[in-house]
């Protein structure tokens, strides 16, 4: 059972970002917020204050200030996972004869999403100033729910177009903002999202193909050494068939450092599949993450003030033009944006 300290290692590195992620969301609303918030309220009976100041001040630095830790930390767990993939995975299965298209595969993925991530990185997301103003104003009509018409920023002093919003984390106003991605460590607004989006996609499928490479490579293992037809003797010095529990442990501890990046890939793979299809349905439906929820928001404080005797107040999302059109906005942000302008 030599493989459980290491098992638990990664479980409390789940639970560790998981944590985190409590934390920065519990700044937000939301029942996850509350948790977050009243798990912080029992914590600090028993957290001494001078820690607690300390920890607000790291929180409040890595998730509320524009910084480069998480993508420092991006570019390592990738460097991390494709070294690993590179000097044992790579070599095993070209030894069985893998076909080297399929190997060569998560380079390739590799290439075109370091190329998305630094156009999303470096990319001017739509940020509003003073001389693109006024026609910005013109690219979208207030829809009189989500935004309305004559609110002030009060940080940059102009009036907020139409899905506009002020980020807070780069302290500039953002033409249809989405959101701002710690990721990239920039927002995601009109002029970046078509390479924020083609970053989530071919990094999801890079993790899925690595995932699937070194899923076959550990089946043709086990294949080739005709274990699920054995048997092994306990420490009762009863014999058993192989179980699957007995094979995962006998796995890992042969290839230890493959396994762990593999449970690594596939939850990454599951997290940033279930993203991916989420941005895609904004997509196609026109919406941005703000958008999205401020309706949710909207919706929930208009229901709690909703009397028996009122009518419901239906939103209709006016920004969305049919599926083509609205993908056509989102690749071509500068082609309908100059053919607003021109109306």
């Amino acid at each position: 059972m030599d493989f459980l300290p290491l098992l638990l290692l990664y479980l409390c590195l789940v639970l560790a970002v998981a944590v985190l992620y409590c934390s920065h969301a519990g700044s937000g609303g939301g029942r996850l917020g509350r948790a977050a918030r009243s798990a912080g309220q029992v914590l600090s009976l028993v957290i001494p204050t001078r820690l607690q100041s300390v920890t607000q001040k790291v929180l409040l630095r890595l998730f509320h200030t524009r910084n480069y830790l998480f993508v420092v930390l991006h570019i390592a767990l990738q460097a991390a996972v494709y070294a690993e993939y590179t000097w044992e995975v790579f070599v095993y299965c070209w030894e069985l004869e893998f076909h080297l298209v399929l190997l060569l595969l998560p380079y390739l993925l590799l290439f075109g999403n370091m190329g998305c991530f630094i156009l999303c990185s470096c990319a001017n997301p739509g940020i509003i100033t003073k001389s693109n103003h006024a026609s910005l104003m013109k690219t979208y009509a207030y829809d009189g729910v989500l935004f309305q018409k004559g609110i002030v920023c009060a940080t940059c002093n102009v009036e907020k177009p139409a899905r506009s919003k002020h980020c807070s984390f780069c302290n500039i106003c953002v033409h249809r903002f989405d959101h701002h991605c710690v990721w990239v460590n920039n927002c995601i607004g009109a002029f970046n999202a078509k390479y924020f989006f083609l970053y989530l996609f071919t990094l999801t499928v890079m993790a899925a193909t690595i995932a699937v490479i070194t899923t076959a490579f550990l089946i043709q293992v086990v294949l080739l050494s005709n274990m699920m037809h054995g048997s092994y003797i306990d420490d009762q010095g009863q014999q058993h068939a192989v179980e699957i529990f007995f094979l995962i442990q006998h796995l890992f501890l042969t290839f230890p450092r493959i396994v762990f990046m593999l449970g690594f890939v596939i939850l990454l793979t599951l997290i940033l599949g279930a993203y991916f299809c989420f941005n895609l349905y904004l997509a196609l439906t026109n919406q941005t993450f703000n958008e999205w929820y401020k309706f949710r928001r909207y919706r929930h404080s208009h229901h709690r003030t909703l009397q028996p005797c009122d009518r419901k107040v239906v939103y209709k999302n006016t920004y969305a033009k049919g599926v083509w059109m609205n993908l056509k906005e989102i690749f071509k942000s500068h082609a309908v944006l100059e053919r607003k302008k021109k109306k």
